[in-house]
């Protein structure tokens, strides 16, 4: 009587399973550090806000990611080119993406300094 050998079946699973941890475990973006800091960031008039759903204000506008190099141009003619620096706060659970696309958008606008809000240390807010 014969039997079926599912030794090559077996082995063939385990290395799609393998296949598919290491894919899970390199295609997640990383989420954004919780950061204390003891200094406060310098100063500026070019403030980016990113909400854990990745909603983007920047100054007192909500913009999408489409509309922030125009929001960049619009800020860097309002004030007559003087701001060099962007200070962007993003949600730990904003993705990482978007932060890098909003740094994009701004150095398209000569915007080329940028400062990552957190709480100072010892501070409530």
């Amino acid at each position: 009587m014969s039997t079926i050998n599912i030794t090559p079946f077996t082995d063939v699973l385990l290395v799609l399973l393998i296949i598919f941890i290491i894919l899970a475990s390199v295609t997640k973006e990383p989420l954004l550090p919780l950061a204390k800091n003891r200094d406060k960031v310098f100063p500026s008039q070019i403030l980016v806000f990113i909400d854990k759903d990745n909603k983007i204000t920047i100054g007192s506008n909500v913009v999408t990611i489409g509309e922030a190099k125009g929001a960049f141009a619009n800020l860097q003619d309002l004030t007559g080119h003087k701001f060099e620096t962007v200070i962007i706060k993003a949600d730990p659970k904003a993705t990482y993406g978007t932060v890098l696309q909003v740094m994009d958008a701004a150095k398209s606008q000569n915007l080329t300094k940028f400062g990552l809000a957190n709480k100072i240390e010892g501070s409530k807010t």
